[in-house]
């Protein structure tokens, strides 16, 4: 993916944070009466996906969906020790960021956390939607027993960094070691002689640069002891891609594999958007020279008719996997465009069979258009919609906020997510700060993915606005520039409801709707590819519609630029700029 300008460390915890955040924590959440001036409490949510691939392609026996992670889980990798299966996703500046999940058999997923849950771990408090957390590989390392997280935090100066840790099943990975190498998409191999080696994309030479979106792959020599790359090692092992008289651009996300005693280097090439792709180079020796395989790409959907029905495109990103039953799998990003072209869900976790019986890995069906469930490696019985597992498909996911663990689909942008919430018996108490959706800054805002073409969620809100400044409600986000917010606030002595859309940072009202009872009120949002409705129930629960159809183009990954899907996010301010 493109490199985004790096923004440097600022201080971003004021005064007034801290202070809200120890009104919070001091106060009872007994009752209605004892919860902060100000904070809203939202309860009941309930989100519904509700796609018609999945009522016309229902699962045939012996077979599984793939997208195995819908919604914005992109640029997956994967690793495993003895049955046990690793996946990590980028995340940008989500906070708890890089979402893992857990399976013994590659169709059944568990979230057991998040690789970089402390703010020591993640400094992204400044940075864009589509700064942050770039391309994490995770890679198992027999010869010490440990787990390592390779990535690219483009963020406050740190780069490339890496983690580890024993068990991921137990968490608290290590805070992060800065590695000395510029470049993005890191990823660690380790060869049966111990050694260690770091392969990422990189800039070419200075002065060799020959066309706009010329990169390189390099390789260095890695020092298992001191967690760092040894100076001088470096070398380009790919200078532009499979062939350079074509002017390939981005390869990226590379990673090696060994098998049969060849070394096998499998990377992107064309972009993570429309040209996306996967391709593969062979060495004897992890440093090279590589060539590349005769027949390029073994995975892309860029060739094929624009037209077919249920298309996915975009794919690409890939990490190889050896399966339960012996045989190989891989790993992928690609998205699913709705009717208008628009790409709502983001970039989505995808998963192939590999065949790899003759000289090269080849994902089966990976040049064909891709089909909405696989075969399920041999044995293997599908529980991904039942208690427990993440689940695929159309499914429900709903929440009252009861329990004082948040659900690790829960995510906050820039920050802790405990530093403005708190649930409690009669909800999630949401403690408002002086800072608006619009700011790059840690937002009072906890988002949910959306994970669906056609969807709808709900949720019940207490809340009182003191001032025009105050709003809290629902929004639909794909990032600091492009938003709806759907939100109750004050001007005068009057309460409204009021829907704004924001494009390319410019706000306009789409709706406004005085109410004269604001004791209880749920808040509904719906889509239906990209027509999305906004609306409000009281104590009737009927629904009424407010600024009626209105489009999700905003929400569009391709419209509204960067690397995230859009989110449904739970959102209250100090700061509201909103003028009715």
């Amino acid at each position: 993916m493109q490199i985004l300008k790096n923004i440097g460390r600022e201080k971003m915890i004021q005064f007034s944070f801290f202070f809200g955040l120890l009104i919070l924590s001091s106060c009872k959440t007994n009752s209605k009466s004892n919860y902060p001036e100000g904070s809203p409490v939202f309860s009941n949510f309930h989100y519904e996906g509700d796609d018609q691939i999945y009522k016309d392609e229902p699962l045939a026996d012996g077979y599984f969906y793939s997208p195995i992670l819908q919604g914005c889980y992109p640029d997956p990798s994967i690793t495993r020790k003895g049955d046990d299966y690793y996946l990590v996703n980028s995340s940008f500046v989500m906070f708890p960021g890089v979402p893992i999940f857990h399976s013994r058999d590659l169709v059944n997923w568990k979230q057991i956390g998040h690789v970089l849950d402390r703010e020591s771990q993640l400094k992204v408090e400044n940075a864009g939607i589509s700064e942050g957390i770039y391309a994490p590989d995770i890679v198992y390392n027999p010869y010490n027993d440990t787990f390592y997280m390779i990535t690219t935090q483009i963020a406050s100066g740190i780069g490339n960094m890496v983690v580890k840790i024993k068990d991921p099943m137990k968490g608290n990975w290590s805070d992060p070691i800065k590695l000395n190498f510029g470049g993005i998409d890191p990823a660690l191999f380790f060869d049966d002689n111990g050694k260690a080696y770091v392969v990422h994309n990189d800039a070419p030479d200075e002065g060799k640069e020959l066309y706009q979106g010329h990169r390189v792959i390099k390789i260095w020599d890695y020092d298992i002891e001191n967690d760092q790359v040894i100076a001088g090692t470096d070398k380009i092992i790919v200078d532009g891609g499979v062939n350079i008289s074509n002017q390939p651009i981005w390869i990226e996300a590379p990673h090696i594999y060994k098998r049969k005693g060849k070394y096998y280097l499998m990377c992107a090439e064309g972009g993570t958007g429309s040209d996306h792709s996967e391709v593969i180079f062979v060495s004897d020796n992890p440093r090279g020279p590589y060539k590349p395989a005769d027949r390029n790409p073994i995975l892309s959907q860029r060739h094929l008719d624009k037209s077919r029905p249920n298309r996915v495109e975009w794919a690409g990103h890939a990490d190889l996997v050896e399966g339960p039953d012996g045989e190989w799998y891989g790993v992928f990003l690609a998205v699913r465009p709705n009717e208008k072209n628009r790409v709502n869900t983001g970039r989505e976790t995808f998963i192939l069979p590999v065949d790899w019986s003759g000289d090269w890995p080849e994902f089966i069906g990976g040049m064909d258009p891709l089909k909405s469930s696989i075969p399920m490696p041999k044995g293997v019985i599908n529980k991904m919609n039942t208690a427990g597992y993440f689940p695929n498909a159309n499914f429900s996911f709903k929440d009252d906020f009861s329990t004082q663990k948040l659900d690790d689909r829960w995510i906050a942008l820039r920050g802790l997510r405990e530093h403005f919430i708190n649930p409690s018996n009669n909800g999630l108490v949401m403690n408002p700060f002086p800072v608006n959706i619009k700011e790059r800054k840690p937002i009072s805002a906890l988002f949910y993915r959306q994970q669906h073409t056609i969807f709808s969620a709900t949720v019940d809100m207490k809340y009182t606005p003191q001032s025009e400044k105050d709003l809290a409600g629902l929004t639909c986000f794909q990032s600091e520039a492009y938003n709806y917010v759907f939100g109750l606030t004050k001007s005068a002595n009057e309460y409204y409801l009021v829907l704004e859309r924001t494009e390319n940072g410019v706000s306009t009202i789409i709706a406004k709707h005085k109410l004269n009872d604001i004791s209880d009120i749920k808040l509904k949002v719906t889509a239906k590819g990209d027509s999305y409705q906004f609306a409000y129930a009281q104590k009737d629960e009927v629904f009424h519609n407010l600024g009626g159809i209105v489009s999700g183009d905003i929400l569009s990954t391709d419209v509204a630029g960067g690397f995230t899907g859009a989110m449904i996010g739970l959102y209250a301010t100090q700061d509201n700029d909103i003028k009715l």
